[in-house]
């Protein structure tokens, strides 16, 4: 029961910034997906919590959530956070869980947020740039490989029912990375204007895909990542690439716009990062 009560405090968390539903995502201890449920209800989760923490247990299977963002603030997932990195944003998360040994994950609801906050806050605190927005839900095992057989139980750590904060609060706080100012990127041939109608190949981007970790299988991840550095450079926008890599990367249709924007996002960052000039020759 304290497994069942753990994972009831996370979906109550959830709620109690606005989330009323969850994508829900199974996957092994090698990553691979063994289910996928979309737009599952509070309701419906609470009454089948007890059996599925007990299904996923027996079989190893990790139990994943993705909260389906409510109208009242945008929620930021801080991920692959150390116990001294959590400690000065606990006062402003709704939610803290210990997914590993060590290992931390925050989530603040932040009301009125500004484009490109969440990247920003991501930066100022340490945490995962690339973060999903999905977690284990507590209560349940972190089934991977590097972990068997003692396979670590997701817990809370920290829960404050309601907690919404603003972009002011927390850049008060001193968490949020200050808004870099653009550069003007050197001069570029340019491309004909049919070639920036074109969309990369997403089937390429696959292809050429390192491996996932203690795997044959292809990267997803970073062939979403190249794929959306390759538009981005090609002269699309953030929001029309995001959108289109929804359409053509299975892992963006299941896990949702949230995890498509980030992307884009991040590739965008790259692709700055990538174009801006060098710095002067240092003198003999």
């Amino acid at each position: 029961m304290d497994a069942v009560n753990q994972a009831l405090g996370l979906l109550e968390a959830f709620a109690s910034v606005g989330v009323e539903a969850f994508d829900v995502t199974k996957t092994d201890v090698d990553g691979n997906k063994r289910g996928f449920l979309p737009a599952r209800g509070l309701g419906e989760l609470r009454r089948r919590m007890a059996e599925e923490l007990a299904d996923t247990t027996r079989h190893q299977v990790n139990f994943i959530v993705r909260p389906r963002p409510g109208p009242r603030a945008e929620m930021i997932q801080l991920d692959d956070l150390a116990a001294d990195q959590v400690v000065p944003i606990e006062r402003q998360a709704f939610m803290v869980l210990e997914t590993s040994p060590g290992n931390f994950q925050a989530w603040v609801a932040v009301k009125d947020a500004p484009a490109d906050f969440g990247r920003r806050l991501r930066k100022g605190t340490g945490a995962d740039p690339s973060a999903s927005g999905a977690t284990r839900i507590a209560g349940s095992r972190n089934f991977k490989a590097k972990y068997a057989p003692a396979f670590p139980l997701v817990t809370l750590t920290h829960t404050a029912p309601g907690r919404i904060t603003t972009p002011a609060e927390l850049e008060t706080a001193g968490l949020v990375a200050p808004i870099e100012a653009p550069k003007q990127p050197p001069p570029r041939v340019s491309r004909p204007s049919a070639e920036r109608r074109r969309w990369p190949s997403y089937a390429r981007c696959i292809q050429n895909a390192p491996p996932v970790h203690q795997g044959d299988r292809p990267d997803v991840s970073r062939a979403d990542f190249v794929w959306c550095m390759t538009a981005i450079d090609w002269g699309w926008s953030i929001e029309a690439t995001a959108a289109r890599l929804l359409e053509e990367s299975p892992k963006a249709g299941e896990n949702g716009p949230n995890y498509a924007r980030i992307t884009a996002e991040n590739a965008a960052a790259a692709v700055t990062r990538r174009n801006q000039p060098a710095g002067p020759e240092p003198r003999p």
